[in-house]
């Protein structure tokens, strides 16, 4: 593949399309878009696809977007889900892995180079989800394993305390905001070594911690939370909904990534 001709296609589900940054008016960004924008600011003729839809499990993402992403023929490619799995009463670990292996597998095997993400604790994000803590632990564990396996970059997003500064979160605290999606396409771009990262997304951000609600105070933050956010997804998930019924992908077709203005 020549200089001018790298394809970037990104799988995914809702963090990958770019939710909490941006909206359904205006357009969603996300991690993914600034990841090829970093990408165009380096060399010319980069084209990107964008094949996420929110509120997929790991295994639709692999029936969905595989097949679509392999047609592609992308040089570089970024695979992330598996939060949704985590959210599920059932939860399989080894499942959820298997359809993110394979799709490591496919993707390697065709010549692409694959970038991935561990998950930060949902706990420290939000108090009420500390029961799904080790779930996330291992779907990192068996992440980790199967990148290694088929020479995937990791973007180490878990055990970095600023990941669970609630200035990245959007306040849903299920999607990251502008400024998590920045530091994602920051820890990618490092992974994958690319040209002007390093590690500085992992230093906290300017001014210390946000204070955390401690006390009775914690107690009616979470419940607002309950009531404005997980109510709302667990009536769906009862009503066997999902918020991307009807979605299809923002960007299914490779197209050229302007370059941004070194300026602005």
């Amino acid at each position: 593949m020549g200089e001018a001709e790298l394809r970037y296609v990104a799988l995914g589900d809702s963090q990958t399309e770019g939710v909490g940054d941006g909206d359904d008016v205006v357009g969603l960004r996300g991690f993914a878009d600034r990841l090829a924008e970093g990408l165009a600011a380096h060399r010319p003729g980069v084209r990107y696809a964008n094949l996420a839809v929110r509120g997929r499990l790991a295994g639709q993402v692999r029936a969905e977007q595989l097949a679509p992403a392999l047609a592609l023929r992308p040089g570089l490619a970024t695979v992330v889900a598996g939060v949704n799995d985590v959210l599920r009463p059932r939860f399989d670990a080894d499942e959820v892995a298997g359809h993110l292996e394979a799709m490591f597998a496919a993707l390697t095997a065709q010549g692409a180079r694959v970038a991935t993400v561990t998950f930060p604790d949902i706990a420290m994000i939000t108090p009420v989800a500390r029961p799904l803590g080790p779930r996330v632990v291992a779907l990192n564990e068996r992440i980790r394993e199967a990148a290694d396996r088929h020479g995937v970059a990791v973007a180490e997003c878990a055990g970095h305390p600023v990941v669970t500064d609630r200035r990245l979160w959007a306040a849903d605290r299920l999607h990251a905001a502008p400024l998590g999606h920045e530091r994602i396409a920051a820890a990618l771009a490092d992974a994958l070594g690319l040209p002007g990262s390093d590690g500085t997304w992992t230093l906290p951000l300017p001014g210390g911690p946000v204070a955390v609600p401690t006390g009775w105070r914690m107690a009616v933050d979470e419940a607002r939370w309950v009531a404005s956010f997980l109510g709302p997804w667990l009536g769906r998930r009862l009503r066997g909904r999902s918020s991307g019924d009807g979605r299809t992908a923002k960007r299914p077709q490779l197209l050229p990534v302007p370059r941004p203005d070194p300026v602005g």
